[in-house]
């Protein structure tokens, strides 16, 4: 007996085929499951404390715009066809919570050590730069919901600032948190210490680590190979 298929929400969308700014559009709306699977990669990969608390902040963020869309109970615009309330926009509150809280340590947290022969850090203007496109790219997601009609002006807009609002209150507890030496402590702690968890790229960019010892191992061999050709 054949059954009726349903579609997976959390990746369907509905764009124009007809329109190449609709195309693209749809592609935009993809951006959060993107940034989601850039932070398991990150924190898995590189094991820095920075980045689970920049994730547990945008979970939080999330569960508040969950929260908020069933206490405000607001309908999406007549023309959408998907299921759900649309205020405030889930969107336009993750990707400016994720832009607005990577601005912050980049411009206020991430202080780089000095050049060294193998390495030049990036520079203020470099970081504010990042910051900007990282802004921008945020700006362009939220304002790809509107163009698509998932949302209303308003709706964005509320999404856009809550995801601001909970980012910079998000970085003055995490800056809290380290004054006050409970992250030092943590990282301390016999699980954490299990599962190699560092601070480190508050001072180091994450393309340098272990790129000093690759550069002192490569050294080396370089070293090896003239005494052996002697």
């Amino acid at each position: 007996m054949d059954r009726p298929l349903a579609s997976l929400s959390l990746t369907h969308v509905h764009y124009d085929p007809n329109d190449p700014i609709s195309y693209v559009c749809a592609f935009l709306a993809l951006v959060p499951q993107g940034l989601c699977v850039v932070y398991a990669t990150l924190i898995w990969s590189t094991r820095e404390a920075e980045i689970f608390l920049l994730f547990t902040g945008q979970m939080l963020c999330e569960a508040l715009n969950f929260a908020l869309k069933r206490i405000l109970k607001e309908e999406r615009p007549k023309l959408m066809h998907g299921k759900g309330y649309g205020m405030p926009s889930s969107h336009a509150q993750f990707v400016s919570f994720f832009s607005v809280s990577l601005s912050l340590f980049l411009l206020f947290r991430h202080v780089p050590k000095k050049s060294t022969k193998s390495h030049t850090p990036l520079g203020l203007s470099a970081r504010v730069g990042l910051s900007f496109l990282g802004i921008l790219g945020a700006a362009t997601v939220a304002w790809s919901r509107i163009y698509l009609e998932y949302h209303t002006v308003k709706q964005v807009a509320v999404g856009y600032l809550a995801g601001s609002t909970i980012a910079v209150g998000w970085f003055v507890i995490t800056a809290a948190v380290r004054q006050a030496g409970l992250l030092n402590w943590a990282l301390e702690q016999p699980l954490l210490r299990l599962f190699r968890i560092r601070d480190l790229v508050v001072e180091e960019d994450l393309c340098q680590a272990g790129w000093e010892k690759w550069e002192v191992k490569k050294a080396g061999e370089r070293v090896a190979s003239v005494k052996k050709k002697r």
